[in-house]
């Protein structure tokens, strides 16, 4: 094997009057903004093509005659200044952030995620987590929110896909060229390449980091690959989710310790810190070694810092889709970190890794870690979060379900980022730019209605059109790069039709998202799609983990069917489902048909990309479509029944999938007038528009983040900052004592009004409680009645709590006696108890400690 001795970069030669080229390249700003795609695409439709739409990568390629070419043409440098004045500007005008709170010069809130999807030639995603986590930052650039975000620099990235000619899933490792990505090395004053290392067994490993300009938001990207580290280190952030168990527990030390390192080394110092999954959780375990080695804090003092300005977001429904670490190797890479460096013995380190704090942990779990490290737990959809509080309801015993303290935010995609150009031109003809500035505002999406319906057909019908050229085109470039036939090529010229009912499908083929539902009873099905005067299509695309037969085993049933004669022209599989492959399915699919099992989608986001560009979806009642759904804007599958026979479940599904297509989806459809306009349809997709437009977006959820928990976070974290910290070592001197005397409070006595239990409605119920505090006081607790209809007390919601009022007593120092009333506004039989629950300002919710008395 040859070794280089030495290396250097070569970069492009521009003309000087085409160095904006360079800004506008390196800022991924040009993502969402359609003026700056069709700059590039001026530049050279074809190499911009064959780049997988990568600027800097076609500019490295282009010959100097172009450039000088392009550089004397008056026409295109007018259009490339154009683009660099909505970028300067972008970049420089008054956001939502800066309108509505101060305006910090330096980020405050990091966001770690293992993926990030933010364009096609940027191969460090998977799939929904990663599209979610892109959005995520292009929005909060276009609100101004104070951010910074760290991942991981993957040199293969996620596997590139394609099927052999017995239909089954071959996978491609394609290596990333970082050079030629828009995407800087960051560098030390003197120019020297700033690299950051980490104490492994036995070693030393460093990493170097990529940064990627993303609007507004800078991403910091960590690569192992240095010559400096052992071969096997070099290959820790070589592939997304590849490797053993070993290799993710490397990648995730290298994502949360090593991003808060490389933070604080670029003088980036964030008061709060979210974690997008769990991956990313041993960054609060680095920001307790910080306040410890740096303000000689307690290890508890420095944790109850770092909750209050830690938030974790999970995304997984199931144990099954969480990181767990065996204990001994969790020992292996963290024995001397969490002796030496937190100063905590073996017993309370390995509790971190779980909330079921009455046994020992056997293994360490990364989402127990981040929801004990994290004062804000949210779920992505509302019904995720009951999901997840279901989930993980053994570690918040005696706590009542619906106060279990696990919130929602539901999830959202940047509007801009998956609207189709023509769709865009459209909407900012009607609407304004507010639905460019605002796309959260109701107000805006309401304006809907006065597009006339010719023109939002008509925009909607040619992408369509493009959907299925492209579809044609990717058809025939699978069939001769596995060395199909003449006859294979030329059917692929027949299949589809641009005028039909086009239903779209893609997502990553796991067994639970049931890719082959539709496929239950064929002939059921071809007797609905194949008509001649009204014929359905679909489109399909997607991936199954390398590891995954079963997923695998789906996309070859259903390229074997796409192979009938029966089906070949009403069914094409896409192979290497990519942000480019869904960017022509959202903006051309009538339809966008969504059917996991219940409940195991937490939120799903494709069927949002398909709003804004006039689609419907028809969905299980499932993640986001459980709280979006109605049937002005779309249709269901079931009410939301959850089965314990799966295979009957299929069954009725699959009947109601062929029921409702054949007898509300395409009559709709294809129910046209004199002007050949199909108005019924028309008007559902303008609900769908005006009705979810505003809501299934990234700004709405940005905005609910921040509201919700980074501010929140922000104003806690300074406060505690103040004095030298005086208020969280109080805090936590308050905490243990009391933890240490919780097992003296109690109930002494209560007395219920006497009054045989039966009250008219608009009177009240008094209940009088004498408690014993310990050494605690009254201002250190919240004594409450807790009281709901009996019959509904197991359900969510069903029951409320009022807090009863203290009245000093002279005579018994230890005893309190309080009193409080249920105002009786209902009728029915309810019945009621009593709890007793710490109480402090500073407490992000009254089950924070985990204790609590019942009477």
């Amino acid at each position: 094997m040859i070794n280089f001795i030495g290396t250097f970069n070569v970069f492009p030669r521009l003309p000087q009057n085409l160095e904006p080229l360079r800004e506008i390249s390196y800022n991924l700003y040009w993502t969402w903004n359609q003026d700056a795609v069709e700059l590039f695409r001026r530049l050279d439709m074809e190499l911009w093509e064959e780049t997988h739409h990568n600027p800097v990568l076609m500019l490295g390629r282009m010959n100097q005659e172009r450039l000088q070419e392009v550089s004397s043409d008056d026409g295109f440098i007018s259009h490339m200044n154009r683009v660099y004045v909505q970028l300067t500007v972008y970049s420089q005008e008054i956001t939502w952030y800066q309108k509505n709170y101060k305006a910090d010069d330096k980020p405050y809130i990091s966001y770690f995620s293992a993926e990030f999807g933010l364009t096609e030639c940027l191969q460090i995603y998977s799939g929904g987590l990663g599209i979610l986590s892109g959005d995520h930052l292009k929005s909060a650039s276009d609100l101004g929110i104070p951010l910074v975000a760290v991942g991981l620099c993957y040199k293969e990235g996620y596997f590139q896909q394609y099927l052999n000619a017995d239909g089954w899933q071959q996978e491609r490792y394609e290596i990333n060229d970082f050079y030629n990505q828009p995407m800087t090395l960051v560098t030390k004053e003197d120019g020297e390449v700033l690299k950051i290392s980490l104490d492994f067994p036995g070693r030393k490993v460093s990493f170097q980091i990529w940064k990627i300009q993303v609007g507004r938001i800078p991403l910091y990207l960590l690569d192992t690959n240095l010559p400096e580290n052992r071969e096997d280190d070099k290959r820790i952030t070589r592939t997304l989710y590849g490797g053993n168990n070993e290799t993710r527990i490397q990648q995730e030390i290298i994502l949360g310790i090593g991003g808060i390192r490389a933070l604080h080394a670029m003088d980036v110092k964030p008061l709060v810190c979210h974690m997008n999954e769990g991956h990313s959780a041993f960054l609060s375990l680095e920001r307790i070694r910080y306040l410890i080695q740096n303000y000689d804090l307690s290890f508890q003092e420095a944790k109850d810092v770092g909750s209050f300005s830690n938030i974790f977001t999970t995304h997984t429904p199931v144990p099954a889709g969480i990181d767990v670490f065996p204990n001994d190797l969790v020992e292996k890479y963290f024995g001397n970190y969490y002796r030496n460096e937190l100063r905590m013995s073996d017993k309370q380190f390995y509790k971190l890794g779980t909330i079921i704090q009455d046994k020992e942990p056997s293994n360490f779990n990364m989402a127990h870690l981040a929801m004990n490290m994290a004062s804000f737990v949210n779920g992505v959809s509302k019904l995720h979060g009951q999901v997840s509080k279901k989930m993980w309801v053994d570690g918040f015993k005696n706590i009542p379900f619906d106060e279990i303290p696990i919130d929602y935010v539901t999830n959202g995609i940047h509007t801009h980022s998956h609207l189709s150009n023509e769709m865009s031109e459209l909407l900012y003809r009607y609407l304004g730019d507010k639905i460019i500035q605002n796309p959260s505002d109701p107000d805006v999406w309401k304006r809907i209605d006065e597009i006339p319906d010719e023109e939002l057909w008509r925009t909607h019908e040619r992408r369509r059109e493009r959907l299925v050229a492209f579809a044609r085109s990717r058809l025939r470039k699978q069939i001769m790069d596995r060395g199909g036939s003449e006859t294979e090529l030329a059917h692929a010229k027949e299949v589809l039709n641009a005028s039909a009912l086009t239903i779209g499908f893609a997502r990553r083929f796991a067994t639970y998202k049931r890719a082959t539902l539709l496929f239950k009873d064929i002939e059921r099905l071809a007797s609905i799609i194949c008509t001649a005067d009204q014929p359905v299509q679909f489109i399909i695309a997607g991936k199954a983990h390398p590891r995954d037969d079963e997923g695998k085993k789906l996309i070859q049933d259903i390229a074997s069917l796409a192979k009938t004669d029966s089906l070949r022209k009403r069914i094409v599989f896409i192979e290497n489902y990519d942000m480019n492959v869904a960017r022509y399915m959202v903006e051309g699919c009538d339809i966008w048909l969504n059917n996991p099992r219940r409940p195991l989608e937490a939120s799903g986001t494709s069927g949002m990309k398909i709003i804004a560009n006039g689609g419907l979806n028809f969905s299980v009642l499932d993640g986001w479509w459980d709280e979006g759904y109605d049937s002005e804007v779309g249709w269901k599958i079931g009410s939301g029944e959850e089965y314990d026979d799966l295979d009957y479940q299929d069954e009725v599904e699959a009947r109601l999938i062929y029921e409702t297509l054949e007898k509300e989806i395409v009559p709709v459809f294809y129910e046209k007038g004199e002007d050949k306009l199909p108005r019924g349809w028309i008007a559902k997709m303008k609900a769908s528009m005006k009705k979810l437009g505003p809501v299934y977006n990234t700004d709405r959820m940005v905005e609910e983040y921040a509201r919700k928990f980074y501010f929140k976070s922000y104003e806690r974290r300074k406060f505690l900052m103040e004095n030298d910290w005086e208020k969280a070592k109080e805090f936590s001197a308050w905490k243990k004592m009391v933890i240490d005397n919780w097992n003296k409070v109690k109930f002494i006595n209560i007395q219920k009004e006497h009054n045989n239990g039966e009250l008219q409605v608009g009177a009240s119920y008094l209940i009088n409680a004498e408690v014993e505090l310990g050494d605690l006081t009254p201002d250190d607790v919240d004594v409450q009645i807790y009281y709901g209809k009996v019959d509904d007390k197991n359900k969510p919601d069903a029951n409320k709590f009022v807090n009863m009022k203290y009245f000093p007593q002279k005579d018994r120092s230890k005893i309190y006696q309080y009193q409080g009333e249920i105002d009786c506004d209902t009728t029915g039989n309810f019945g009621y108890t009593l709890r007793i629950l710490p109480k402090n300002s500073l407490l992000v919710n009254s089950f924070e400690l985990g204790l609590i008395r019942w009477a």
